[in-house]
């Protein structure tokens, strides 16, 4: 397969839904859709009732009949819940999840995916989190079931995700091991998935899954080095992505300096060296800041493949972004007042973590304070070595006392966001909480986000995904 010249990113949760990919794939380069937080996405969809009825026709199209309907039972609402109803959400991932959770994770990424491809030919891909361990066997299995073409993983070193994917494609039990905090060197504690266990007899049906491709997303030429060494598959190439990527952003290489915003500072050490990549003799796509078609050329001049675009794809016509929200923050990017911040705290993770700052969202200091913290989705939980064999889950944006007292600092939990729940509320899906809190969306951008204004036409107020890509091809 020939991987298309433009990448579009996995952004965020749903923001790169089944819509946006399946626009830039039918345009005939590679859509994507984001595969973390999406057993969430699906639930929501079904409570908020399904209105148009995509995800029940993708659900019809899966192999087998039971589980599509154990999860219509347990989710779907004829006509949707009432807007003073809760949303319902499935259990957080532990190292042994039950049944029903592997299913419904795999279900999600079976249904965008087979979405995202329904009706053409053209390629798509699923994006996922090395730091969202426990749920990726099961999202791999169901994106694959939907024959996604290329997988796509960043924020960590994913050295075990193609030996993975060999295996899925026939079918066969996968482990995955565990990056645990506090772990001995010769600790292997990991969460386990068979897919015959969890949809039984499936290979009989359909038989052997094509192998997608698996481009993780890399830094540095030393990440590139370290995952063509200790990878336990083949990798078919790379997107180095620069700091000035939406999203979670590698830390800067050495020790970490702010700038007078508060921000890390980025140096000649974090520009990765092409020559170096061009020597490794695989494909490698440039993201971060290539929103313009200079910024094109000057990639395919100097050895890649292509780029990859997120920015300017978020807020496009076909984005999931929740649409009132959408608007306001292109407004702000139209009356050149849009400001990104990279934020050193707001990431559970550690990680550095861009956002668009706007008033009454998670980036404005007083609607950061109102929120109650409260941890029930788990998605950016780490796993820590308690006594003994056991292990627990904490998150720096849980309740400060509960995570101190399961050996967490309390100066790591400073400033840190429930990123699950406010990502959930940028897509259209807040939770609203028994005290009548209702959680607020945080929209992540990369730096080129003030540059969005460039895609939307004289007399316009919005742009689609083809007026970015007519834009970066300098199509009239």
């Amino acid at each position: 397969m020939n991987l298309p010249v433009i990448i579009q990113g996995g952004m965020g949760v749903a923001i790169s839904d089944w819509k946006l990919a399946k626009a830039v794939s039918l345009a005939s380069f590679l859509g994507v859709v984001s595969g973390t937080g999406i057993s969430r996405v699906l639930a929501s969809r079904l409570r908020d009732g399904d209105l148009d009825g995509h995800v029940r026709r993708a659900m019809a199209n899966f192999p087998q009949t039971e589980p599509v309907q154990d999860i219509l039972s347990r989710h779907y609402v004829e006509g949707g819940k009432t807007p003073d109803m809760p949303y319902k959400t499935p259990a957080a991932y532990s190292i042994k999840p039950p049944r029903f959770l592997d299913q419904i994770t795999a279900m999600a990424n079976f249904v965008e995916v087979w979405l995202a491809k329904e009706g053409h030919d053209g390629v798509v891909g699923v994006n996922l989190l090395e730091k969202v361990q426990m749920p990726n066997l099961a999202s791999l299995y169901g994106a694959m079931l939907a024959g996604v073409d290329v997988v796509i993983m960043g924020a960590g070193i994913p050295t075990q995700i193609a030996g993975i994917l060999d295996k899925l494609a026939n079918h066969q039990p996968v482990s995955y091991r565990l990056d645990v905090l506090g772990a001995k060197p010769d600790d292997d504690i990991r969460i386990h998935f068979d897919p015959n266990q969890v949809f039984p007899c499936i290979a009989e049906l359909v038989g052997p899954l094509k192998r997608p491709q698996f481009l993780p997303i890399i830094s540095s030429v030393i990440l590139a080095q370290a995952l063509l060494k200790r990878s336990e598959g083949a990798i078919n190439g790379f997107v180095i992505e620069g700091p000035t990527a939406g999203g979670h952003n590698a830390p800067p290489r050495g020790p970490v300096r702010l700038n007078e915003k508060g921000e890390p500072i980025y140096s000649e050490k974090d520009v990765v060296d092409l020559e170096k990549m061009k020597q490794f003799g695989l494909p490698f796509w440039l993201a971060g800041g290539y929103g313009h078609p200079g910024q094109l050329k000057a990639a395919l001049a100097a050895g890649a493949a292509g780029i990859q675009v997120g920015s300017a794809f978020a807020l496009c016509d076909e984005s999931g972004m929740e649409t009132k929200l959408k608007a306001k923050i292109l407004r702000k990017v139209l009356d050149e007042e849009a400001e990104v911040f990279t934020s050193p705290l707001t990431s559970p993770t550690g990680f550095p973590f861009k956002v668009a700052l706007m008033e009454g969202t998670m980036s404005d200091p007083a609607a950061y304070a109102e929120r109650p913290r409260i941890c029930d989705l788990g998605f950016l939980r780490s796993v820590y070595k308690k006594d003994g064999d056991s292990v627990g889950y904490r998150c720096a944006a849980e309740p400060v006392d509960d995570y101190v007292k399961k050996g967490g600092k309390i100066e790591d939990t400073v400033g840190r966001s429930c990123l699950c729940n406010n990502l959930l509320a940028t897509a259209g899906f807040p939770q609203l909480r028994k005290s009548g809190y209702l959680e607020q969306p945080i929209i992540t951008a990369g730096d080129d986000l003030v540059t969005v204004g460039q895609f939307v036409r004289a007399g316009k107020t919005s742009y689609s995904a083809q007026d970015v890509l007519n834009f970066l091809l300098e199509r009239n």
